[in-house]
């Protein structure tokens, strides 16, 4: 039987047969509500079902990977977006004004328009999915590596041009990546409280400090390092709670022991408008030594109750 299947293939005349990627429609995709109904519905579910067992002290670690499955689904649709568009810009390089090319030409650039709004449906899942993880740990989702970044609108497929599409898949690049407004550099480390209200005074000041800052420069994005359990994390998720874009300079373990200096360097290269300090390390205290040098104006709470670092 295996056989005879085999030859019966061998014998079809295939000439001039091509699979292509199902036409392209914006309307396919999940509509807001759906997607909000049901990764809400989805979680309250997963977690009622921790809540009260042995289990419920790795929730956090769930709840984290399930943000992430949209996320690593949001990074490959850009990578075969970038490959789409790598192979747009070969066939331009080689146009030859042939039906070939320009049917070529035609399919890699509906791939890269499905590619890219499939990107962005998974963003907006995996924001809709960090909201809840913020909701329900009190803290910023953010990646193991790399940005979070989010890419405004879709592209429509009434844009044909190959090179009108590669101008503007860069500008959207740029902009996902790039926060626009005043900088405002927020520095804390990590401490240890007594008892939990302890805990939630440090953080209600935290939270109380960038408050009054924002009074100050409404259009402020937020400059930190990104550590996930220290003064960072609380103000990360003081960020989001009030859609503040923010810019994370992550150590560069390969500078060893200067690693925290340079970063120190390139947030103040930024020209912030305050630098907010609570309490931290050496690294921290010649922050705000440099940040005087500058004539960079110190938000100083390094000194408050109830906290041993």
């Amino acid at each position: 039987m295996y056989n005879s299947f085999i030859e019966q293939l061998a014998g079809l005349d295939l000439s001039g047969f091509s699979i292509k990627p199902a036409p392209f429609d914006q309307t396919d995709f999940p509509c807001d509500d759906a997607i909000d109904q049901t990764l809400t519905g989805v979680w309250s579910d997963l977690f009622s079902m921790f809540a009260g067992t042995a289990l419920e002290a790795d929730a956090e670690d769930i709840a984290w990977g399930f943000v992430n499955l949209f996320h690593r689904a949001a990074t490959r649709k850009s990578s075969q977006l970038d490959r789409a568009s790598n192979e747009i810009r070969a066939l331009l390089a080689c146009a030859d004004g042939s039906e070939v090319h320009s049917s070529n030409l035609e399919e890699q650039i509906g791939r890269a328009q499905a590619a890219e709004a499939s990107m962005v449906a998974f963003e907006q899942m995996r924001e809709m999915a960090a909201t809840l993880y913020r909701e329900e740990m009190g803290s910023s989702w953010r990646p193991m590596s790399g940005s979070r970044s989010r890419h405004s609108g879709t592209f429509t497929s009434a844009v044909i041009d190959a090179r009108d599409f590669l101008r503007a898949r860069a500008e959207r690049r740029r902009n996902a990546h790039s926060p626009e407004g005043t900088p405002v550099v927020f520095a804390g480390g990590r401490s240890s409280f007594p008892s939990t209200d302890g805990a939630k005074m440090f953080a209600n000041a935290v939270w109380a400090t960038l408050d009054k800052v924002r009074d100050r420069v409404p259009d402020m994005f937020l400059v930190h390092g990104g550590d996930s359990k220290g003064a960072d994390r609380l103000a990360a998720s003081w960020a989001e709670r009030h859609n503040v874009q923010q810019l994370v300079f992550s150590l560069d373990r390969r500078l060893g022991a200067r690693a925290g200096f340079k970063r120190n360097e390139q947030m103040l290269d930024l020209k912030p408008r305050y630098v907010v300090a609570f309490a931290g390390n050496g690294v921290l205290e010649r922050l705000v030594i440099e940040a005087k040098l500058r004539r960079v104006t110190i938000v100083d709470r390094r000194i408050l109750p109830s906290a041993t670092r």
